[in-house]
């Protein structure tokens, strides 16, 4: 792929963030960096985590994403894409059904301390500890006898699983019932091992921080929120800080790609009806104007990118009776290789020169391979490090047909997962790196990547400079 074209401040710019998880937070220097440096941006868009630094950066609440008590302060996130609480349970029934069985082995155990103790002081002329023995022994006849051990330890392990069954079926009964499913009772209760909840409610708790100024109210809803900061958009849209903001996901049921989008009122004609496409009904069910009908679907927009496929549940979407699914309900998640379509529609929305922001790093040769994850969220995190670094390259490929002006800003080596939100160890530097680490390193990448060999070169280093 040949050297991007130089950079120019006048032209339209985007910023893309693409990446899941822990990613965000390497989003989230990089933007810190581009605001302090006055680069001038007039779209953001993202996908999985990327859509989180999008829509904050569209409002210009990028602030809340870095420093003390923001949204990756590293001491609140580690809970993030945690384990589901039934799995948990079910985990913690079996390690105590097995602590239940095993401790008449334990009993049995401390026999073989006890008797060779009183053989070896017997052997040094002491006496023995005929004392100690004896109260083993007693112990031992107590422990074993038909009304205890034999009796309850069978009623312990029942009672335990039993709790642990019903709690599961209870929450398989409770989640059903969104849309009609195929397949065996038992495998409702196989759900998606990870929990995006606790991430979807850090967003919003986020963002209703930023917009609610210095009123103490209580935080209404996800929708309701969604909602507002539509309206702030829709209205602020063209003043300084304020950009345009476009996410992407993937409908499951429709098997395609989903674009939200809120842009300046001239650009919508030609995100509605795009010139390159014959069939309009394709652009109808593949768009989703936030500034029109679709205001009310930002928040499964970005529920929708922040559920990773197969280890999240996908996020159900129902579309308004009047739309082109008719009232049905999709369900969504995040692809990586959606980045490719990110960057299709931004050159139709008259971008012309596009900053690619990912946290995941390639490979340049040999020598440089670490120890494979054993743990279930290690073993997920490098498939989705390898998508992402696959579809940045894909993207990058397709773009360059296109956009004269593609800049990337990567890490050279990022050895933090996607789910490691209390950190990693790092082979290469034989230490544990922490997640506020991440941050940092995009802060530095953007100014030694982009901000000083690109603008710095181009002569005119600030667009318009943004608090």
């Amino acid at each position: 792929m040949t050297d991007p074209e130089p950079y120019s401040p006048q032209l339209r710019t985007a910023v893309v963030f693409s990446g899941a998880g822990t990613a965000g937070a390497y989003h989230a220097g990089v933007l810190r960096a581009l605001q302090e440096a006055g680069v001038k941006i007039d779209l953001v868009a993202g996908r999985g985590i990327g859509a989180l630094a999008a829509m904050f950066a569209a409002i210009d609440g990028g602030q809340k994403l870095w420093g003390e008590n923001a949204f990756w302060d590293s001491d609140a996130i580690r809970s993030l894409y945690d384990w589901r609480p039934s799995i948990k349970l079910a985990v913690g029934a079996l390690a105590a059904s097995l602590a239940i069985v095993v401790a008449p082995l334990l009993a049995v155990a401390l026999g073989a301390i006890v008797f060779p103790f009183d053989f070896a002081i017997r052997m040094l002329g002491l006496g023995g500890a005929s004392g100690l023995t004896g109260a083993y022994t007693r112990f031992a006849d107590r422990l074993f006898a038909p009304s205890a051990l034999p009796t309850w330890l069978p009623r312990l392990v029942v009672i335990v699983l039993g709790l642990a069954a019903l709690t599961m079926a209870i929450e398989t009964l409770v989640s059903s019932g969104r849309r009609r499913e195929r397949g065996g009772v038992w495998w409702r209760g196989l759900r998606a091992p990870l929990s995006s909840r606790e991430v979807l409610g850090r967003v919003w708790m986020s963002m209703w921080d930023l917009v609610q100024g210095g009123a103490q109210i209580k935080q209404p809803s996800s929708a309701d929120l969604a909602g507002r900061y539509v309206d702030l958009l829709t209205e602020n849209l063209g003043q300084p800080g304020f950009r345009e903001l476009v996410i992407a996901a993937h409908d499951l049921d429709a098997r395609r790609d989903l674009v939200f989008a809120l842009v300046e009122e001239p650009r919508r004609r030609d995100l509605i009806r795009r010139a390159s496409t014959a069939d309009a009904d394709v652009r109808r069910a593949e768009i989703v104007d936030l500034s029109g009908a679709g205001r009310t679907h930002l928040a499964d927009a970005v529920a929708a990118a922040l559920s990773v496929a197969v280890v999240n549940d996908a996020h159900p979407m129902r579309f308004a009776p009047d739309a082109y699914w008719r009232g049905e309900t999709h369900r969504l998640c995040d692809r990586p290789g959606v980045l490719s379509r990110l960057l299709d529609e931004l050159t139709e929305l008259g971008v012309e020169q596009v900053i690619v922001v990912s946290a995941a790093a390639a490979l340049d040769g040999p020598h440089a391979l670490a120890a494979g994850r054993l743990d279930g969220k290690g073993r997920v995190g490098e498939y989705l490090m390898a998508a992402e670094v696959s579809a940045v390259r894909d993207a990058l490929q397709f773009a360059a047909v296109r956009l004269p002006r593609v800049f990337t800003i990567q890490p050279e080596h990022n050895p933090i997962g996607p789910f490691d939100f209390g950190g990693e160890y790092d082979d290469r530097s034989d230490r544990q790196q922490p997640l506020p680490e991440l941050l940092n390193r995009g802060y530095e990448d953007a100014y030694r990547q982009f901000i000083e060999p690109v603008v710095g070169a181009s002569g005119d280093r600030v667009g318009f400079r943004v608090s």
